[in-house]
């Protein structure tokens, strides 16, 4: 499967609502080398009184899934997305049965696929699933560092991943040096 050509769908999603004034984060989910679903943050725009903390790119895509027609086999899926995963959302991931999620860039806030599974309860424990991080980082990471230099974006803003970011650009800027 080439992992790259399925991320770019993926930043394809994150960019549209990226210039909504959207979070980035965009996902697609695919099939035997078909994309089934697509998802995009929603819910944290400029002027937005109550920021949105379940329409993720990765919960609209499962809705997309469960609100389709035809037959999907489970446990032949793989999910791609810009940001790695929250917890929520992993923890859908598992329960649908998709056995691989590749994302772009990790969050080190609140990203979710790191957790030890054999450590959680045995629904969640006996999930068999591949995780392949880093595809396109850079990428991601130049959007999302974007989203941060907007200072119209308030979502996550002066967090510690908007700081993550920013000195994750400056690392890149000084080693091109």
């Amino acid at each position: 499967m080439d992992y790259k050509y399925y991320m770019g769908l993926a930043l394809e999603q994150a960019k549209k609502v990226f210039n909504k004034g959207e979070f980035p984060v965009g996902c697609v989910i695919v099939e035997a080398g078909k994309v089934i679903a697509n998802g995009a943050r929603s819910g944290t725009a400029n002027g937005q009184h109550i920021f949105s903390e379940t329409d993720h790119a990765e919960i609209r895509a499962l809705k997309q899934i469960e609100a389709g027609s035809r037959p999907i086999t489970f446990g032949n899926l793989t999910l791609f997305s810009t940001m790695e995963p929250c917890l929520m959302c992993f923890g859908a991931i598992l329960l649908s049965g998709i056995n691989t999620i590749v994302y772009a860039y990790e969050d080190p806030m609140g990203g979710g696929t790191k957790c030890d599974l054999k450590k959680l309860p045995p629904l969640y424990a006996k999930a068999k699933i591949d995780v392949i991080p880093g595809v396109l980082r850079q990428k991601s990471l130049d959007l999302f560092y974007d989203f941060f230099n907007k200072e119209t974006n308030l979502y996550w803003k002066n967090s510690y991943l908007e700081r993550y970011t920013l000195e994750q650009k400056k690392i890149k800027r000084d080693q091109n040096k």
